[in-house]
């Protein structure tokens, strides 16, 4: 039967791909991360930022549970900005180490402190247990979760709780940028910010910075090109591009024009290692499907092991679908930060 599916057509056409900076395994990685570092820059299109003032302001304080919550503002880009929540476990002595949470296409970075704000929130909260910027209080971290654009109060529908991308990523596509690099660029710019104002009680050594889903694709893609924190964990968001955003409908956030040319997502890691690194996954994770998580993560691994970095990874398989799994990821980050 003849083919009318363009999409059958692209997995053909991916099938006969090599990316152009796939790691040769005889150039020196140290040289090789700048050349890589240098094309990722441009396909996120980051040469169309500019840096601002951050601007950092203070919206409200309350309590949240034993913690004191803090929501607050900053300004990333000239007239934008990103909202941001901290939460501070009450009666600190010492500062302690920062645990920025990423959420991906859920109702908001409320999430990630364990608040509803809609009645579908429960299920990310006690079935998905999207909750760890919540969940790192009881493991020595200031919890940071911060709104990605498209999402809850920065672009997303806040009177439904759906995520609105399309519109975002279509006017960046204009503009030589991706949404993807716009997520990196706020990431950096609100850790700029935090350190400033809040470097009395947040410390860089033993940080953390987490994501899951879309929040998992923009911690890997920061992991890249950002080296303040020490431990990056990409959560249910690893796959090969040909398994997952070319095979299955994903959002249109995934995608970076141009990017299979010189990359796979193993391929990244080249910029990643040698630096702590934990990829969680799920066997029955329908975005990103088990058997091409694996494959990339094997270019990861030979990445590492080519630096003697393998103790700095980890691989975590969650038993189900796509959510976390708190038992097994804080076990993997105690271990990477002998905590």
């Amino acid at each position: 039967m003849l083919n009318s599916s363009p999409v059958e057509l692209h997995k053909r056409l991916f099938d006969k791909i090599t990316p152009s900076l796939r790691w040769d395994e005889k150039t020196p990685i140290d040289k090789w991360r700048i050349t890589c570092q240098e094309k990722l820059s441009e396909l996120l299109g980051l040469d169309t930022f500019e840096k601002c003032e951050a601007d950092l302001k203070i919206v409200s304080e309350s309590t949240l549970g034993l913690c004191k919550h803090i929501h607050f503002l900053v300004q990333t880009e000239k007239d934008y900005y990103v909202n941001a929540h901290l939460l501070v476990p009450k009666g600190i002595s010492e500062k302690l180490p920062l645990c920025m949470g990423l959420q991906g296409h859920v109702s908001g970075a409320h999430i990630g402190l364990g608040i509803e704000k809609f009645d579908y929130d429960k299920m990310y909260i006690n079935e998905d247990h999207f909750d760890y910027s919540k969940q790192c209080i009881d493991y020595g971290f200031v919890g940071l979760s911060i709104e990605q654009r498209g999402y809850g109060e920065n672009g997303g529908d806040t009177e439904t709780g759906h995520t609105k991308c399309t519109h975002a990523q279509t006017g960046a596509y204009l503009l030589g940028r991706t949404l993807i690099g716009e997520r990196v660029w706020d990431i950096q710019r609100v850790l700029d910010a935090i350190l400033d104002y809040f470097g009395d009680i947040i410390t860089m050594k033993g940080s953390l910075l987490i994501g899951t889903s879309g929040g998992g694709t923009a911690t890997y893609y920061t992991a890249c090109l950002e080296n303040r924190f020490e431990v990056f964990l990409p959560g249910v968001a690893l796959c090969s591009f040909a398994d997952s955003i070319v095979a299955l409908d994903h959002c249109i956030c995934n995608y970076i024009p141009n990017i299979a040319k010189y990359f796979d997502m193993g391929d990244l890691a080249v910029m990643i290692a040698p630096k702590k690194l934990i990829i969680l996954s799920a066997t029955n994770d329908r975005w990103f499907p088990i058997e091409g998580a694996k494959r990339e993560y094997e270019r990861i691994e030979k990445i590492y092991k080519h630096l003697g970095a393998q103790n700095n990874l980890r691989f975590v398989i969650g038993n189900g679908g796509h959510s976390f799994y708190p038992n097994e990821v804080w076990q993997a980050i105690g271990e990477l930060l002998e905590k």
